[in-house]
């Protein structure tokens, strides 16, 4: 095989990241942190929001090469908004993760991207889906994904639980970033955090200086 210098890589731009969803009685909060790094080095950008809201009250999280992630979000739009028409009616959470799920797998070899899906429909309410890199879609209660996920694995086993209340939930999420974004060299930023019921969507900031802290800096 032959073997290419590091020069002569191209290295695109990658979202880090730490990225989570979970949910609560009645809901569902999804959030991430907003750093894009290059080879995982240097930081393009503290600003990206990788929370795309995908159809009324549908909403994921994106995780490894930002361009594919956003090719594929756009695409996914595109469908659950055509969708929504042939249907009269809004998509379900499920139609949507399975949409992603399919794009990621037949291009599989071409893209770099993973998705936590999460939202809120008539039919089952709150809910939580992962379309791994290679396509593959499991159902959860809570997920974590990205670089900065590695170092909140206790933390989540030990802090979720099962119908907690939205404030709750939303302190979780941003504990747990929080605790991810210390850690992890490419995960930093601010909090974006979406918080979806059946009234409703809100969007939920976090700002750097004001994420909880842990450990003396």
């Amino acid at each position: 095989m032959e073997k290419r210098s590091a020069d002569s890589q191209v290295k695109g731009v990658s979202t880090g990241t730490t990225i989570l969803a979970a949910t609560f009685n009645g809901g569902v909060v999804i959030g991430s942190d907003s750093r894009a790094s290059i080879g995982g080095e240097y930081v393009s950008s503290k600003t990206i929001n990788k929370v795309i809201q995908v159809h009324d009250q549908i909403f994921c999280c994106m995780a490894g090469s930002l361009a594919d992630a956003q090719a594929v979000t756009k695409a996914a739009k595109y469908r659950l908004s055509f969708h929504s028409v042939q249907m009269e009616t809004p998509p379900l959470v499920i139609a949507a993760a399975s949409v992603l799920q399919e794009l990621c797998y037949k291009n599989k070899e071409e893209l770099q991207a993973g998705f936590i899906t999460a939202g809120w429909d008539r039919k089952k309410g709150p809910q939580v889906y992962v379309v791994s890199l290679g396509g593959m879609l499991i159902g959860q209660p809570v997920t974590i994904g990205g670089s900065g996920s590695t170092y909140i694995y206790g933390y989540v086993d030990a802090k979720y639980k099962p119908n907690m209340s939205r404030e709750e939930c939303l302190q979780f999420a941003t504990n747990a970033l929080a605790l991810a974004m210390g850690r992890d060299n490419v995960s930093g930023g601010v909090a974006h955090l979406v918080v979806i019921t059946e009234t409703g969507v809100e969007h939920v900031v976090v700002p750097g200086n004001k994420l909880p802290k842990f450990h003396n800096e």
